[in-house]
């Protein structure tokens, strides 16, 4: 399901930047297939890392661990 924003202003270059560091720090802690309670800390703490957490950042979790989570190739330590 794709969902339009029209009202959202485009991101600045640092906000882009922000996104590549969560991107890799999200793939370097599942690249051995398990999320531990470290790397979500990690996780968390790079997306608050600004004072907010975007909706491109919530996307990215999304994207990047619940639905590798769902289909069975990303497991979550910590639960």
């Amino acid at each position: 399901m794709e969902i339009s924003r029209p009202n959202q202003a485009e991101l600045t270059t640092e906000e882009q930047q922000e996104l590549e560091k969560l991107r890799a720090i999200i793939e370097q802690a599942s690249v051995d297939g398990v999320i531990t309670q470290g790397e979500r800390e990690r996780i968390a703490l790079a997306m608050r890392s600004d004072g907010k957490v975007t909706l491109e950042e919530l996307e990215l979790v999304r994207t990047l661990i619940t639905e590798k989570v769902s289909k069975g190739e990303l497991v979550l330590d910590y639960l």
